[in-house]
């Protein structure tokens, strides 16, 4: 007998499906800080719920997810426990993917930091979550160095010092933005000769000559490409440069930094194009003209072409910075993090964190790679509020959330710093000089609880009507939007109702005069008449009664 099925973890409970109930989130106004109209957000209470309560309003909104969710090595520590079975870890990671799946962008990414404790567990979970045709990298990150005289540790294990980032993207994601690490040219340049590799950027124009106009030629889509003639340019190599100034040849590149340069033998339709339009002789050109693709795409750019074949012109200044006096080459960023300083982690935020603080240097790099300002950033496994505090400084938008005692104690006191001007961490790299804000927010309590004396449900005490018809609204898809005689709408034609009133027909055709041509209605109510006869475009339901099918409201959310 032939079986079929699919590669996939299994385990016991996996597919109990439970609905849970997506619960409102109530400001706390004491504990929100700074600017007032901000839409930041430090969320306090169980992550998967939370998660849950952001569904309505920011599914296929947020642009980069970072979780660095426990590791389940079997320790516990001050903040939470790290020690649950194997197959309840896999359970709590996929409810809350699910989730982070929806709430991810189309161009969006997610990345999620773990050892090896289940590493490879989770990203054949996530291959079912996300797709397995969206993995996209998986990042070692160098922690710290392993030490005592043979490197290893104290039992048949080699001493950990590298941790994984796995990392996923939606569908329409395309590329990373770019990101660099550096290397102090002297350092970079020793490397190389270690290694037996010669450094291409050694010729210098010391001359660029008069820039005169030659012709004006088109591009593929018929734009104007202007072309010139450079009488009279000299060029030089470092080496030479460094004997007749009598300098050392770092100082050579930092003295003609602006004009160091190699050649290169491009494969484009422009260079192309500037060769039939030139000469075979050893002259300079340069052209001035519109990109149509790549980082200058739309921008009036300048470039180089020299010598008998017209080889580009690629000038050392774009693959180095120069700061502090000296001059750093750049790598474009690897799958191998290695280069990030972990030495004064603990002091950073001014809060300790014993679960496993990460360094604002790491989450900077993931948010150069994977947003812009504005975009919106989440963390739904807080920690110590690292992710909040690098979004704010970069001017996202962030969402944090964490349960416990230390959503006070941990993040709020953290971001309150950050706003107030803290400077540790990366606050001097990206000159951060406070402001801005965030909203604090609790999880509502269930809408419906047993009745103490009587086996039925019943709504939440503590529960204002306005609470209500929030949770209502939410727990139906409706947008909490009250307007007139309506709470919310789930689209520009569908409107729901909720009141406390009796409603019979007369009550229902009083509320459908605000209704306009192909809009329809829902109402919900504690009370209705029985024999009702009800228009197409308009459907009652009842309090508590039809609220019970829609999601379970004991449900027991695993921490």
């Amino acid at each position: 007998m032939e079986k079929k099925g699919k590669l996939e973890l299994t385990w016991v409970g996996k597919y109990e499906e439970e609905k849970l109930e997506p619960r409102i989130l109530i400001e706390d106004k004491s504990k929100s800080y700074g600017d007032p109209n901000t839409e930041n957000m430090l969320i306090h209470g169980d992550n998967l719920l939370a998660l849950k309560a952001l569904e309505d309003k920011y599914t296929g909104k947020v642009k980069c997810i970072y979780i660095d969710p426990p590791y389940n090595t079997g320790e516990a520590f001050d903040e939470y426990d790290d020690n649950v079975e194997h197959s309840i870890w896999l359970q709590l990671m996929k409810q809350r993917m699910e989730i982070l799946n929806k709430l991810l962008a189309d161009d969006g990414t997610i990345f999620v930091q773990l050892n090896d404790e289940e590493l490879c567990y989770c990203r054949v979970l996530m291959d079912e979550v996300f797709g397995r045709n969206n993995f996209i990298n998986m990042i070692a990150v160098k922690t710290k160095n392993s030490s005592g005289a043979s490197g290893g540790g104290e039992d048949r294990k080699l001493k950990k010092n590298i941790e994984h980032i796995l990392c996923y993207g939606k569908q329409d994601f395309k590329k990373f933005y770019p990101s660099y690490t550096t290397v102090e040219l002297s350092q970079y340049l020793e490397d190389m000769k270690i290694n037996g590799v010669s450094f291409k950027y050694t010729m210098v124009f010391t001359s660029l000559g008069r820039r005169k106009y030659y012709k004006t030629i088109k591009d593929g889509a018929g734009r104007d490409i202007i072309i010139y003639k450079h009488e009279g340019y000299e060029t030089k190599s470092i080496r030479q440069l460094a004997v007749e100034d009598e300098i050392t040849e770092i100082e050579a590149f930092e003295n003609y930094y602006d004009y160091v340069c190699t050649t290169e033998n491009a494969q484009t339709s422009i260079r192309t194009r500037v060769r039939e339009a030139t000469d075979d002789l050893d002259n300079l050109y340069s052209i001035d003209y519109y990109p149509v693709s790549g980082r200058n795409k739309g921008k009036l750019t300048t470039v180089h072409f020299v010598g008998k074949n017209k080889r580009l012109v690629s000038w050392f200044k774009n693959v180095c910075v120069k700061e502090r006096g000296h001059i750093f080459k750049k790598e474009k960023v690897g799958s191998l993090w290695e280069d990030l300083n972990w030495n004064n982690v603990n002091r950073e935020g001014g809060v300790v964190f014993s679960g496993g603080k990460k360094p604002e240097i790491l989450i900077k790099r993931i948010m150069e790679l994977a947003t812009l300002p504005g975009d919106i950033i989440l963390d739904s496994f807080l920690g110590s509020g690292t992710t909040m505090a690098v979004a704010h400084k970069m001017n996202r938008k962030w969402i944090g959330i964490e349960m416990g005692e230390h959503a006070y104690s941990l993040c709020k006191t953290r971001i309150d710093g950050v706003i107030d001007g803290e400077q540790g961490g990366i606050s001097k790299e990206v000159n951060w000089q406070g402001g801005g804000g965030y909203k604090f927010y609790e999880l509502a309590e269930p809408l419906l609880v047993k009745n103490k004396s009587l086996p039925v449900y019943q709504i939440n005490p503590s529960y204002t009507w306005d609470m209500v018809c929030e949770a209502i609204c939410k727990i139906e898809g409706f947008t909490y939007e009250p307007s007139g005689e309506f709470q919310g709408h789930s689209s520009e034609n569908r409107f729901i109702h909720i009141t406390e009133e009796f409603v019979n027909t007369k009550y229902v055709m009083s509320i459908m005069k605000n209704l306009g041509d192909k809009q329809s209605l829902l109402i919900y109510c504690k009370k209705n008449q029985a024999d009702m006869i009800l228009p197409e475009n308009v459907e009652v339901k009842k309090i508590p009664k039809d609220l019970l099918d829609k999601c379970n409201f004991e449900s027991e959310v695993q921490e």
